[in-house]
């Protein structure tokens, strides 16, 4: 993104929420960096310096603000960089720093099918960056997030944001951040307490008090909230998740790596443009891997400045912020996808909740109704394919959601963000029982690839009133690179009628 130094203030000027995570400001007279939202006082234009990434700031010598948070700002959409292999390295590097995961980057060109020297050439021109600075950047975001929402030591942050060593932690981050963690912590609860003195927060309808951790991660405005509930309430599975009459998602999530399983509780703040989430405490060392499945099972990098030009050209009135939910988990969302296949939506939820009650784990949460975690792909991959029969599943999809799970289990496959996405869409084709409709709807929804199009797709031909997919494909040609977003609305039409 090319930055206009007279544009990028105005964007500053009006604290403009549409390019939060896409501008960061660096003040010369503070030595720190800022969101555009961030409510200090505006510095003077002389002294701002603004930057593509919160990377490149950090490269530039400036740390980042105790007040806005940047660690809290949306990530990038995947049409922001102008190299497309570029970006999807990003993608990559974000899932590793969130999950605590190495990230070697000739394994990561491997998986792109270029070589490490065309990779770091093409990420510095993309990004401003090498990739191993973006990297440090995201890993150090994690941990100042850690530090300032969970309670968990020191020597678990760094564990949990993929540093070797504490010894090697505690230096990075003081050489970056300019405080040491300690201190960050300090800090962060001092004016924590400053603020709320200052300007207490209205009482208003919020996630249940209980024993949970809470933290907030924010999206780009215009965001179709009301869509997004419906599509959730629509496909809620009993036992593993619930939407109330005020929007409230709640959902169990099952551990990773000997975790213990936990729950999770989610909330719109319309008016800050923010989604306040609670966990349970059970989940706090997992909270790098809670915030990646979060912003994708909402969808909170998506930027609506480059979506919402391309859908207006679909056949129905415009609705700004369509957003494309992902799940709480990609093996997750697969298996829904195939016990979907050739069924009404009502007759997908019974299969499912019928797998959940058969197969999945038992968990405590604050409400009676969320009792079970989704089955896990070695209790899927291991089961008896009679025992799946028995609740009504036919063959194909059994013989489907068992080969996926051998696949995920034994480590050949991975449904996240991260995954490259051509040989994942291959490997997905190579399975028995997986056609091109599931593998578009996975890349989708699993992936969080936003220009999948199930040209098949009965919703989607309805919408358009054709029953010919050949036409729907050619149609969808108008709406790349975003034709995720597309399907979304269609979608939308046969709910509403609008």
């Amino acid at each position: 993104m090319v930055l206009d130094p007279v544009a990028a203030y105005r964007v500053l000027q009006a604290h403009d929420a549409r390019f939060d995570g896409r501008l960061f400001v660096g003040v010369t007279s503070t030595g720190i960096y800022c969101r555009p939202v961030c409510r200090v006082r505006l510095p003077r234009r002389e002294n701002c310096r603004f930057f593509a990434n919160a990377a490149s700031a950090e490269h530039g010598g400036f740390r980042p603000c105790l007040r806005c948070r940047p660690e809290l700002a949306p990530g990038l959409s995947l049409a922001d960089s102008p190299q497309v292999l570029a970006q999807h390295a990003a993608r990559m590097l974000d899932h590793a720093a969130r999950h605590g995961q190495p990230a070697p980057l000739p394994d990561i060109a491997a998986r792109l099918g270029i070589t490490d020297r065309h990779l770091r050439r093409i990420f510095a021109a993309a990004h401003g960056v090498t990739p191993i600075d973006y990297l440090t950047t995201q890993r150090l975001l994690l941990a100042k997030q850690l530090l300032t929402d969970t309670a968990l030591p020191v020597a678990d942050v760094a564990l949990a944001c993929g540093f070797a060593s504490q010894r090697r932690f505690n230096a990075v981050f003081a050489e970056r951040c300019r405080l040491r963690p300690n201190q960050l912590r300090r800090e962060q609860a001092r004016s924590a307490t400053q603020r709320r003195a200052a300007a207490p927060l209205r009482r208003r309808p919020q996630i249940e008090d209980c024993a949970a951790l809470k933290i907030r991660l924010a999206y780009r405005p215009p965001y179709d909230i009301a869509g997004v509930q419906r599509f959730l309430a629509a496909r809620c599975i009993a036992g593993v998740e619930s939407i109330d009459e005020y929007g409230l998602w709640r959902c169990t999530l099952a551990g990773r790596d000997g975790s213990a399983p936990g729950w999770l509780a989610l909330q719109f703040l319309a008016e800050r443009h923010e989604v306040e989430v609670a966990m349970s405490p059970s989940l706090a060392p997992q909270l790098g891997r809670v915030v990646a499945l979060v912003r994708h099972a909402l969808d909170l990098d998506a930027d609506p400045a480059l979506i919402d030009p391309v859908l207006a050209a679909l056949p129905m009135p415009a609705v700004p912020g369509v957003r494309v939910p992902g799940g709480s988990d990609g093996f997750e969302s697969a298996v829904r996808t195939i016990l979907g296949q050739q069924v009404t939506l009502a007759a997908a939820r019974t299969l499912t909740r019928r797998l959940v009650e058969r197969f999945g784990e038992t968990v405590e949460t604050p409400w009676p109704e969320l009792n079970r975690v989704f089955p896990s792909a070695r209790t899927l991959a291991q089961a008896a394919a009679s025992a799946i029969g028995e609740l009504g599943i036919v063959r194909r999809p059994v013989g489907a959601l068992q080969a996926l799970a051998t696949e995920i289990h034994a480590g050949r496959m991975a449904l996240d963000r991260g995954a490259a996405l051509p040989s994942t869409l291959e490997a997905l084709r190579a399975l028995p029982g997986i056609g091109e409709w599931t593998v578009q709807l996975i890349a989708m929804r699993a992936l969080a690839w936003p220009d999948a199009f199930p040209a098949s797709d009965i919703g989607v031909m309805n919408a358009l009133g054709t029953h010919d997919a050949k036409t729907t494909a050619e149609r969808s040609e108008a709406w790349r690179p975003w034709r995720s977003y597309a399907v979304m609305r269609l979608w939308q039409t046969l709910e509403t009628g609008t």
